[in-house]
């Protein structure tokens, strides 16, 4: 399993970003997936997590209004529509793959399978 983080770049605060995640495996529709941030010196935090079959959702507090998970199982794809951007998003967002619960935490523990990063710079 691959997956390949796209979308990052420099905006302005209060603009939008959409990040995706393609994933290699004939599985996807049974992975739940997961988006993680992280700055230089502070451990990786929790953003967004899907299920498997997309009716499941779940937010870290401080992105909940703002920020919105989805997927696209035809496309292999998760995304990572964020609006209303701050300074403190401003981070390396990863996303991950839950290959075998499917259910999507916020826990790291689950994900068994990573992205590289694609960085995420708000300007104020």
């Amino acid at each position: 399993v691959q997956l390949q983080a796209s979308g990052g770049g420099l905006v302005q605060a209060g603009g939008s970003l959409r990040l995706s995640c393609a994933v290699s495996g004939r599985t996807f529709s049974g992975y739940g997936m997961g988006w993680f941030r992280q700055v230089p010196g502070k451990e990786r935090e929790f953003v967004a997590a899907i299920t498997w079959s997309g009716t499941s959702t779940y937010y870290a507090e401080s992105v909940k209004g703002r920020f919105t998970i989805s997927r696209d199982n035809a496309k292999n794809t998760v995304y990572l529509q964020m609006n209303s951007l701050k300074p403190e998003d401003m981070a390396e967002y990863f996303c991950a793959a839950d290959t075998g619960y499917g259910l999507g935490c916020s826990l790291i523990r689950p994900y068994d399978y990573w992205g590289q990063g694609t960085q995420v710079t708000v300007s104020s």
